[in-house]
């Protein structure tokens, strides 16, 4: 079972339930006192969500195999103090830890910034921590924590950007924020924990490569630039084309071959290494590249060449000064991608790489922090930001 480390000399304390859904997927995790206690992965089959017309419509489903599948293995419900869940698309925000209100359900439930499966996590989560409430006090039960409530933490959208860096070649294109910011920033605490350096004193750039990859900017523990997950602000990945020339695809986008939404799936889930190959799966590439097919070598090159492009960008940002480069995310288990990587930022700052991610084990520690009160909890305000200039 995994478990956290004690901060403060102190072992985290309380029940924390975790929440993220993806397109095909829930999954869920119990925490008991820090300790992993079990998670499950729910998959769900297309013909049974095919009977929705929208994802949103999905959370009372959703919802209802969570908690069965909770009591299955034995869980009390009633013993839940925190229930934390994956961000959604949501503007304005920035990075941190918010509690479920009414103005986050209501841009969530109406994809008023994007819709996505990950929009339900929150949603769903507010709605067992009502349950878990109601519960207990038809039990007479009187919570160590209070209240039972749900909470979302480091959001895809968070904006903490320099001005500077949102202005684009014309005014209807600024850049925009979407990346990997649950995990990234979980590998900006381990990295502070394992160094003893302090968030204020440390500059990082840290790329998350999975089947999106995003390269961000954290400098005085804020994110004050990134690439964008979805946008086409960012390099080639397994499955997503990365940043296009705009002539060439105008041209696609006008030929009258393809309809918007053909148009869009060539960039975002048939494009990188799909479009080359038919696969999104980089140890496939990897093994072929060492192979010696000519191919796979190329295209293993100009991977890792965007990438490390996108990185010396981002130190720019701060006039090169980084304190360290961290590679992260699934693809980042391939020696061959990450010694390559390194080979050509180096020169920059050292290079950490943690393999893997784990947003089940991300969202417990915010949750774990909340509970020991040692984090500041946002308000959302879907209206603030977007009134200001």
């Amino acid at each position: 079972m995994k478990e956290f480390a004690a901060t403060h000399g102190k072992r985290p304390k309380g029940n924390v339930l975790v929440i993220n859904t993806g397109s095909i997927t829930t999954k869920f995790a119990w925490y008991s006192d820090g300790v992993l206690v079990f998670r499950e992965k729910l998959e769900h089959p297309v013909g049974e969500l095919a009977r929705f017309a929208d994802v949103m419509e999905q959370d009372r489903m959703r919802t209802d195999a969570i908690l069965d599948q909770f009591q299955r293995k034995g869980g009390r419900l009633e013993n839940i103090d925190i229930v934390m869940a994956r961000g959604g698309l949501f503007t304005p925000c920035i990075t941190g830890v918010y509690k479920v209100n009414a103005d986050m359900r209501e841009v969530l439930s109406t994809s008023r910034d994007g819709n996505h499966a990950c929009n339900l996590s929150a949603i769903i989560a507010d709605r067992i921590a009502a349950e878990i409430n109601a519960r207990r006090a038809s039990k007479g039960i009187l919570p160590l924590y209070g209240e039972c409530a749900a909470y979302v933490a480091d959001p895809p959208m968070a904006d903490e950007m320099l001005p500077e860096c949102h202005v684009g070649g014309i005014p209807e294109f600024p850049r925009k924020t979407l990346f990997h910011a649950l995990n990234t920033r979980a590998m900006m605490r381990r990295y502070l924990r394992e160094t003893g350096r302090k968030a204020e004193d440390t500059t990082a750039v840290i790329c998350h490569m999975g089947g999106g990859v995003t390269i961000s900017l954290h400098k005085g523990g804020r994110v004050i630039d990134t690439s964008h997950g979805l946008g086409g602000d960012g390099p080639i990945t397994p499955e997503r084309a990365g940043c296009c020339p705009p002539f060439p695809l105008i041209d696609l986008c006008f030929s009258g071959k393809y309809t918007q939404a053909e148009i869009k799936r060539k960039l975002i889930g048939g494009g990188g290494a799909v479009a080359w190959f038919g696969t999104n799966d980089m140890r496939l590439i990897v093994k072929r590249a060492k192979e010696g097919d000519p191919d796979y070598v190329l295209f293993m090159k100009a991977f890792v060449l965007n990438i490390a492009k996108y990185i010396v960008a981002q130190a720019a940002v701060v006039d090169g000064r980084v304190d360290v480069i961290i590679l992260t995310g699934g693809v980042a288990f391939s020696q061959e991608i990450t010694d390559a990587i390194s080979k050509k930022v180096r020169f920059v700052a050292p290079v950490q790489v943690y393999p893997g991610e784990d947003e089940l084990q991300s969202l417990a520690e915010n949750g774990y922090m909340i509970l020991s009160g040692e984090t500041t909890v946002h308000t959302y305000d879907k209206d603030r930001l977007l009134e200001e200039p």
